[in-house]
């Protein structure tokens, strides 16, 4: 069965997905190892596939990185805020205790 290169180009995004049904797989996968044109372009579409997925995994790996950098600054905050209010609510109390109680501190 001799099928054109166009037809079997318009096929070829289906067939690389996965989607086109058996009789037109078929028909493509014979016309493929005869055609040299058509087995490049396919092998194109994986390789522009790959490079697609490292640049989409590149981008969330970098709003990874400053998801957690923000996470991190916001945690040390969190903790330095938590230990000053801790050591104000000593001090009162110890103040409190002092003037009203009239514990003498050494």
């Amino acid at each position: 069965m001799n099928i054109s290169c166009e037809i079997i180009k318009d096929l070829l995004p289906l067939y690389h997905d996965g989607v086109c049904s058996k009789d037109s797989k078929d028909m493509v996968e014979e016309h493929l190892q005869q055609c040299e044109s058509c087995r490049s372009e396919l092998q194109a579409m994986d390789n522009e596939l790959l490079i697609t997925n490292r640049a989409e995994n590149l981008a969330e790996a970098e709003v990874v990185q400053k998801l957690s950098k923000s996470w991190r600054k916001g945690m040390i905050k969190s903790v330095l805020k938590g230990v000053f209010f801790t050591l104000v609510t000593v001090i009162v109390i110890l103040l409190i205790i002092y003037i009203f109680v009239g514990i003498k501190i050494a």
